[in-house]
């Protein structure tokens, strides 16, 4: 793991630790249970982000070898057309059934982009558009790792505050007279 700071890209609030609870209760306007919610709700939305970018990491590393594979699949196509060579292959046919085809190479090959859209391009061009996407997906893969670093510091630095303005809830409770406590346990029990 690197020491440097992960950095924020998707504009995602910085969890600010908190040195002094006195000091951050005394500029709240609502009671310690409001606080702790607000805080958790703030957990929950990192975790919430945490999964988003799991799923996309989760996505990218799919992405990554499907693309190594194509453009170890174009090498091959590119070296047998210029051999002028015939080669046998297996393709998927369906569903764990393969079929055999004799392939005699071109200078094009057909790329799906999506939405069931094809392109034919030239060997050479494909074979610089797959480079392309391979090195953007490469590199949205670091972003979001760095991301994810982001939001894990995020989450483990709002837990902690959540664990400190209990701590201070508690204190500031077990300190206060037996009548005040009373007071405050009716006050709780109505929120």
């Amino acid at each position: 793991m690197s020491t440097e700071k992960p950095k924020n890209t998707l504009g995602i609030p910085v969890a600010e630790f908190l040195e002094d609870v006195d000091d951050f209760m005394s500029k709240q306007t609502g009671t310690a249970t409001e606080v702790l919610k607000a805080m958790d709700e703030l957990r929950l939305k990192y975790k919430y982000m945490e999964q988003s970018q799991l799923a996309k990491k989760s996505k990218l590393n799919n992405q990554v070898p499907d693309i190594q594979n194509n453009l170890e699949v174009l090498r091959t196509l590119k070296d047998k057309y210029e051999k002028k060579a015939d080669f046998e292959t297996s393709y998927l046919l369906d569903s764990h059934v393969y079929s055999r085809a004799q392939i005699t190479p071109g200078n094009t090959v057909g790329l799906w982009l999506g939405a069931n859209v094809m392109l034919e391009y030239p060997i050479e061009e494909a074979m610089s558009l797959l480079s392309k996407n391979l090195e953007n997906a490469k590199k949205n893969l670091k972003q979001v790792e760095l991301d994810l670093d982001f939001i894990k510091e995020q989450t483990t630095t709002t837990e902690v505050n959540l664990a400190r303005i209990y701590n201070w809830d508690v204190r500031k409770r077990q300190s206060a007279s037996p009548e005040d406590s009373a007071n405050a346990a009716a006050e709780q029990s109505n929120e």
